[in-house]
């Protein structure tokens, strides 16, 4: 679920946006009002407020009316059908009906709470879900203050429950950084404006300190740079240490914050991603438990109102210092239009594994080396073909967005081969945010003078633009994403007497946004998916929480039956041996390396947690190695030669085509 505006006429250079366009977001912001796309389908997000009884109730919620399209449909649609479409279902007389609407329902919340005398303001609160339906949001607000007003055994024991999970002491829980006075030292701004700098000298400085990435490669980065400053450091992340005997710092992934040991400093970078309901509460978590006397939250300047709110609400001074980039950004004049005006310095941008590869061999048809860069790829790989590209040994980069954060590509300029991603459950336009973010990589400072971006085609090429030209809406400064720690769970079982995971964390979902929408939950559905099978097994609640956190995705059979296979040999108390890889069914030989690289990675990151039953974690780790340099001198072998068939010729792929001297990409 995000928010999904459209571009406004911003100053960028480039093509300007049709007028259709132009006035669809004017029209939006006029009726405060913003797009998103739920449920597979775009939808109109609207806020206001009414007034019941002399209270003033804010609301944002989609109305009932408020579904536009689906994806695939909305993306097939011209501007002005839009924004026709826009005003047809959104306009004063649909404001008058919904709040209408609300009114009724909160008047009838009102009459519930003033009979049973009761505090209304838990379940009006209800009425603040963006992303849905009005009918939803006041069912929900609804059974929230009935829920208070019950008396029966069942309904005390709903309120336990619900009490359990009362999030609106969720800073106090972390004891240490609570006892702290901490100061945040927000520095923002875009890709390119040297925001890490400041911090991480600051940090290589300070007595002790901890470097917090979203990604193990940033982690691996920035250890290395504080190596090389002579800082004694570490290395954590979930399936990878490397421990200084006498570390003063620490680099680590976000998610392995140590909450309990007070430190000087602390960097937390990406902090805009407090807004991803999949990763978000990491950060949530971050900056409500990080116990450093100085804070340093990297990232975005859309997160400075979400910032802003956070730190007010876990206490602490906070400083903000904004940041312009470094070097000019700019759309080329025209799109690339051919693979032959391809030029050394050129990133090409596609937004799934095959299409780097098929787009990486249509290169290599013109007799150019390639870097190959994309997410299933371990981060030594990524970085080793990034190097590649820095030192001059290959002259392109094709990759995905994995390029997007956490490699330092000093790129001329990047080219779109399309403007649109798979997002697990469609097609659609990729976010302004990630265009940028992207593009952003264009023109390194003191590499390149400037950065120029483009798209492969016109149609990519003018879409391009427009996100570029965009204004980002700010994050939100509620609705902040926490996942349940096993203590929170422990509580859940203690006051419901529930004791399957799964059903343990169902009621965290339900009952953690209760008593505000201040925070809300994060998007649990795989562990639930793994929970629902570990709950078979005879384990402790602790195993299965842990089993149900390890980085193993659901959607590769082949790793999923090793995850379930280690839990049954817990379950049984025996030790798990190092699983060797099945035979590779069908798949090519870099895809079975890849995985084999995970199923390495996911028995080290159970070995650090459960030892006695994993005791073959470091050569676990050694693996992951030795099959990431499989990885990376497989691709590069692939990288540097036409790929050829029996006769001699380059080999065809199904991801382009040449018509009329233009490259036009086809869709698998």
């Amino acid at each position: 679920m995000t928010d999904t505006p459209l571009p406004p006429d911003a100053e960028v250079e480039g093509t300007q946006p049709d007028s259709a366009t132009t006035l669809l977001n004017a029209y939006l912001q006029q009726h405060r009002a913003a797009l998103i796309t739920s449920d597979n389908s775009y939808a109109v997000s609207v806020h206001g407020e009414i007034t019941v009884n002399k209270r003033v109730i804010p609301y944002h919620v989609v109305p009932d009316d408020g579904y536009l399209a689906k994806t695939n449909k909305w993306r097939r649609m011209d501007s002005a059908a839009r924004l026709e479409l826009l005003q047809a279902r959104w306009n004063p007389n649909a404001r008058i009906k919904l709040e209408d609407q609300l009114i009724e329902c909160a008047q009838n919340v009102l009459k519930i709470a003033q009979s049973a005398e009761l505090d209304p303001g838990s379940a009006l609160n209800a009425l603040q879900g963006r992303y849905e339906l009005a009918r939803v949001r006041c069912k929900l607000a609804l059974e929230r203050i009935e829920d208070q007003a019950g008396s029966s055994a069942e309904d005390r024991q709903a309120r336990q429950t619900r009490d359990a999970v009362n999030l609106s002491l969720y800073p106090e829980s972390f004891v240490v950084a609570q006892s702290m006075s901490r100061h945040f030292i927000a520095v923002l701004g875009p890709t390119n404006s040297g925001k890490t700098h400041a911090a991480m000298e600051h940090l290589a400085q300070a007595e002790t300190g901890a470097y917090l990435a979203p990604l193990r490669l940033l982690a691996l980065e920035n250890y290395r740079r504080l190596q090389d400053a002579g800082v004694a450091v570490s290395l954590i992340t979930g399936e990878q240490r490397k421990l200084h005997p006498d570390a003063t710092h620490v680099a680590s992934t976000v998610e392995m914050l140590n909450p309990n040991k007070p430190i000087e400093v602390a960097v937390i970078d990406e902090i805009q991603l407090l807004d991803d309901p999949d990763r978000g509460a990491a950060w949530t978590a971050a900056v409500c438990g990080v116990p450093a006397k100085i804070v340093y939250l990297l990232g975005a300047a859309e997160a400075q109102p979400a910032i802003e709110a956070l730190v007010k609400r876990v206490g602490g001074t906070l400083e903000v210092i904004h940041k312009e980039r470094m070097s000019p950004l700019q759309m080329d004049p025209q799109p690339l239009g051919t693979l032959r005006n391809l030029k050394p310095g050129d990133v090409l941008i596609a937004f799934s594994r095959r299409d780097v590869l098929n787009w990486r061999d249509q290169v290599l048809a013109l007799g150019l080396p390639v870097s190959a860069i994309y997410g299933n790829l371990s981060p030594e790989v990524r970085q080793a073909q990034a190097e590649r590209f820095i030192t001059g040994e290959t002259r392109i980069v094709v990759g995905t967005d994995a390029i997007g954060m956490g490699l330092n590509t000093p790129a001329r300029r990047v080219i779109f081969t399309t403007s649109h991603k798979w997002d697990g459950y469609a097609e659609g336009t990729i976010s302004a945010a990630l265009a940028k973010q992207i593009a952003g990589r264009a023109g390194r400072f003191g590499e390149h003078e400037a950065g120029f971006v483009a798209g492969l085609d016109a149609q990519t090429h003018k879409v391009i633009t427009g996100l570029l030209r965009q204004k980002l809406e700010p994050l939100p400064a509620t609705g902040f994403f926490v996942a349940p720690n096993l203590d929170y769970l422990q509580q859940i079982a203690n006051a419901s007497g529930q004791t399957r995971l799964q059903a343990l964390l169902e009621l965290f979902t339900r009952h953690i946004n209760v008593h505000d929408e201040f925070f809300l939950p994060a998007n649990l559905t795989e562990q639930m998916e793994k929970a629902k099978w570990l709950d078979t097994l005879t384990l402790s609640l602790p195993d299965r929480f842990a089993f149900s956190l390890c980085p193993i995705s659901t959607k590769v059979p082949m790793l999923e039956r090793a995850l379930q296979d280690w839990a049954r040999i817990r379950a049984a108390r025996k030790q798990a041996p190092l699983l060797r890889m099945e035979g590779m069914g069908g798949r090519n030989e870099l895809q079975y390396l890849e995985d084999t690289c995970k199923l390495y990675a996911a028995y080290a990151w159970l070995g650090y947690r459960m030892p006695e039953t994993f005791p073959s974690g470091e050569m676990a780790q050694a693996l992951m190695q030795s099959t990431s340099e499989k990885i990376d001198h497989l691709l590069q072998a692939q990288n540097t030669h036409r790929r050829r068939d029996g006769h001699g010729k380059p080999r065809p792929h199904g991801g382009g085509e040449k018509r009329g001297g233009h490259f036009r990409h086809r869709r698998s």
